[in-house]
């Protein structure tokens, strides 16, 4: 397997292919692995139990700052009541992610090809042929496109990426500074625009620019014009240590896949920073297709297993696209957005409004359409206290080596899973308290659960009485594993 772009995407989604098997090298454009400057700002609460379920999330938390809000369109909502073990986000920027999570990909073996981009590929039944920018060429039964939203992957690939037109443009800069400016969060007539201070005394800014259409990268000149524009001053603004832009377009490819070529992160769908959900989605979209993919090119799968991918993370990140372009509509600065906006504020104010859309802004909502079933179905597993043979035990630290696992929480012994033990884990356990999903609230609990290396519910329900939820465990093990081994599965005694 290759992997086009190293970014957090990329090294999250080689980490997974290879915690499940497979072979994987990421080609990355960058020489090194330092990161030019701070970018992203955060991680949310879902990417917190991704690292969680992982068993790397101690990494994260000796850097990051715990927050307790989320924001839609700047309006705060807090997460502490969330049910989750991890109910906030982490403060850590994206050059500080990449780096530890860096460390793990390194520890885990991953080769890369650096310093060189994918500039063109031929597929065929067997195989993907990457073209390299240094003149040399790879072989790989599948290629990942992580390469960003002006993904090469995806135009050489042909798929389409509709959406919505910018309606706006703004700087982004880490600058040095003369003057003293004036820090925080400004919205007026010529929108939004902020400074903020960095730890090593640089300035980091975002402005809007008064044009659309930029073709170029802008300069240095062009952001104290800006600067100027919106705050009467540029602070002295000497030097810029990076600067890039943005715009509010909102687009999706029309599919996550071309036969032996797939899309994730930015490469499959792009936004504004409203909100911010960017990297996050990309870690999301990795490990969703990870473990699919390891799957299918060990064998151990059929094909169709990826067609999961496309629908499942298709309308997940189409409904993020909706909420970021309606959380647009509200940050603009206009009075008919302002009382919208006021409106909005009062309402998510609100008990129940506020969990909703906490929820979905820190990804803890996520449910993915497995058909009908128990309320737990295509839902992420909460992070249960379980009691085990060998003691208490958390329910995530039973998927840090990426393995599914069929979690019984009656009688043991109830059903044999010989047939797909090469592939998933048994575990005996019992629990009595509440199960409560977010947006959701309590639900009865299963006697049994099925749950996916991503940390979602494949199949819940009861072993000894298999006829009272569809799809059956049989089913459901076949469906999302790979057939048994042996010829029937049947309930042991």
């Amino acid at each position: 397997m290759l992997i086009a772009g190293g970014g957090p995407t990329g090294k999250m989604l080689a980490a997974e292919l290879t915690l499940a098997g497979a072979d994987v090298a990421v080609i990355e454009r960058r020489a090194r692995q330092e990161v030019e400057s701070s970018r992203a700002g955060g991680i949310q609460a879902r990417t917190v139990e991704v690292l969680d379920q992982r068993g790397i999330l101690d990494r994260f938390l000796a850097e990051g700052k715990p927050f307790q809000n989320a924001t839609f369109a700047g309006i705060k909502l807090n997460l502490s009541d969330q049910p989750s073990r991890h109910p906030y986000g982490l403060q850590l920027w994206q050059k500080d992610f990449e780096r530890i999570l860096a460390g793990w990909v390194d520890e885990l073996e991953v080769p890369y090809y650096r310093g060189r981009e994918v500039t063109g590929f031929t597929q065929d039944d067997a195989g993907v042929d990457v073209q390299l920018s240094d003149g040399g060429t790879l072989r790989a039964q599948y290629l990942v496109g992580c390469d960003g939203g002006r993904s090469v992957i995806r135009k050489t690939a042909g798929i389409e990426f509709p959406g919505q037109e910018a309606t706006s443009s703004h700087l982004i800069a880490e600058v040095e500074m003369d003057g003293e400016p004036e820090f925080g969060l400004r919205r007026d007539h010529k929108g939004t625009h902020a400074l903020g201070p960095l730890d090593d005394g640089r300035v980091r800014l975002v402005v809007r620019e008064e044009e659309l259409g930029r073709t170029t990268e802008p300069t240095l000149r062009e952001l104290s014009e800006a600067l100027i524009a919106v705050r009467g001053t540029d602070y002295g603004l000497r030097r810029a240590t990076w600067i890039s832009w943005f715009t509010d377009a909102i687009r999706q490819a029309a599919s996550y896949r071309d036969r032996r070529v797939l899309l994730a992160g930015d490469a499959a769908h792009v936004h504004s920073p409203v909100g911010g959900q960017g990297l996050n989605n990309g870690v999301q979209d990795a490990f969703n297709l990870g473990w699919k993919l390891a799957q299918v090119a060990r064998g151990t799968a059929p094909e169709r297993l990826l067609d999961s991918y496309q629908a499942e993370r298709h309308p997940a990140m189409a409904r993020m696209l909706k909420n970021n372009l309606a959380q647009e509509l509200l940050m603009r600065t206009e009075p008919r957005a302002d009382a919208l906006r006021d409106n909005v504020a009062e309402l998510l104010a609100m008990e129940e409004p506020r969990r909703r859309y906490g929820a979905m802004m820190c990804g803890l909502d996520i449910h993915y359409d497995l058909g009908p079933g128990h309320p737990l179905l295509g839902r992420r597993v909460p992070d249960l206290d379980l009691v085990t043979a060998d003691g208490p035990q958390p329910l995530y630290h039973l998927l840090h080596r990426a393995r599914p696992v069929l979690l019984n929480l009656g009688e043991p012994g109830r059903f044999d899973l010989t047939p797909w033990a090469d592939r998933v884990q048994l575990a005996e356990a019992k629990y009595t308290g509440p199960w409560r999903l977010p947006a959701v609230g309590e639900v009865e609990g299963p006697a049994a659960v099925l749950i996916r290396p991503d940390g979602h519910v494949a199949w819940a329900g009861e072993l000894t009485d298999p006829s009272r939820t569809e799809p059956t465990l049989p089913d459901a093990l076949t469906r999302w594993f790979g057939p048994p081994v042996a010829s029937a599965v049947a309930p042991a005694g």
